[in-house]
């Protein structure tokens, strides 16, 4: 009982410092600095649990048969609970975001959201899913995607200049990051799930490696694990770093405007795998690689940004992030692990993907570059509710 009485002297300030901001209003209105401050700290706090949840699952399914109930899923659905929530208070009200970002923000949700009891029903009607680039789980990653977009605007057109500024947009670009190169992760345990086969200590366990083996029509041979750990051409994985991973950090070194903001996302990155590595391994789940090449190609779009001229700066840039890129990929497979590698030739597909990806960025940002507080409304610190 008592418990309950200092719930409710808890809450009841919050509620009454919430309600009368809850009316309806157009994107763009102007809002409090402490419902802005409120409604980002949320933002970050979703995206937390989401990768978290995120980083189990993808481990979660390389060792037990697929369970909707199972843990991290449930994590995940937090930080699902927490945006959805926060969705809602930007489509209803309009606080904290311009049009664009509100837009952004509502259809992200909607395709993730969409793309749950799709994902299910593809479950229930086609089995065991055995890899990360499913129909059904790009729609997650794209819903996602656009959600962490619109995010990423209100707070850029919205935030108070200031460290604190740099140091959120910094954060949110990591959380953009980890969403885009999510798939890549399938590769990156799969080696080292077929490694494991090859030593005779499977990774995964028997029922699930019996089920995957069944679905494929297969005995449990060396054939169907490679097609459970590896299931998608060996190009992929390079040319996916080339393009969608160096273009999230174009975009973050263009937003962020620092130098070395690309590398401190991707470090960032790679440090919170490096993390959740051994505390994965500890608890008996499967090992992975971990992308620390992506560093070293982060390092490559930092220097281009020195290069004046856009254009330029675009195909240079595209050509030494390219090679830097595959150069690092093949010393971090020699010292280390990697999926496995390709041609260097294959890489050149790569390069002309991120140029052509890198032109219309600088062409974009030249004739509609944001500029923050330069929307209709900005934070206020005295504005009433």
């Amino acid at each position: 009982m008592k418990s309950v009485q200092s719930l409710k002297r808890r809450a009841t300030p919050v509620v009454e410092w919430a309600l009368p901001l809850w009316t309806r209003g157009p994107a763009g209105r102007e809002t409090p600095e402490d419902l802005f401050r409120v409604l980002y700290t949320g933002w970050l706090v979703a995206f937390a649990f989401k990768v978290l949840g995120a980083s189990w699952d993808v481990s979660w399914h390389f060792k037990w048969l697929r369970d909707d109930l199972a843990p991290p899923h449930l994590l995940n659905s937090v930080g699902t609970a927490v945006a959805l929530a926060l969705t809602v208070v930007h489509l209803y009200t309009g606080y904290g975001v311009d049009r664009l970002a509100q837009r952004l923000i509502g259809w992200g949700t909607g395709v993730f959201l969409l793309a749950v009891p799709l994902d299910l029903i593809n479950h229930r009607v086609n089995g065991l899913d055995i890899t990360s680039w499913s129909p059904s789980h790009m729609l997650l990653y794209i819903g996602t995607l656009f959600m962490i977009c619109g995010v990423i605007r209100g707070w850029f057109m919205g935030a108070p200049a200031g460290r604190a500024r740099t140091a959120v947009l910094g954060a949110l670009f990591v959380f953009l990051f980890e969403n885009v190169w999510f798939p890549a992760q399938h590769q990156e345990y799969g080696v080292f799930g077929l490694a494991a086969w090859d030593r005779g200590k499977p990774e995964a366990e028997p029922i699930l490696l019996q089920f995957a083996a069944d679905q494929m029509g297969r005995p449990v041979d060396r054939v169907m694990m490679a097609n459970f750990t590896l299931p998608v051409p060996d190009a992929v994985y390079p040319l996916y770093a080339a393009g969608a991973a160096m273009i999230v950090l174009i975009v973050a070194r263009a937003m962020i405007g620092r130098m070395f903001a690309a590398t401190s996302v991707a470090a960032a990155y790679v440090a919170y795998r490096t993390l959740i590595w051994p505390l994965l391994a500890v608890a008996g789940f499967p090992h992975s690689a971990v992308p620390v090449f992506l560093i070293a190609g982060a390092v490559a779009v930092d220097l281009a940004f020195l290069i004046p001229i856009p254009v330029v700066r675009a195909v240079v840039g595209a050509l030494g992030v390219t090679v830097v890129l595959d150069q690092a990929l093949r010393v971090q497979n020699a010292l280390f692990t990697s999926p496995p590698l390709v041609p260097p030739t294959t890489m050149l597909a790569g390069g002309v993907l991120l140029a052509a990806l890198w032109l219309g960025a600088e062409w974009f940002t030249r004739r509609r570059r944001p500029k923050a507080q330069d929307m209709e409304a900005v934070v206020s610190a005295t504005a009433a509710p």
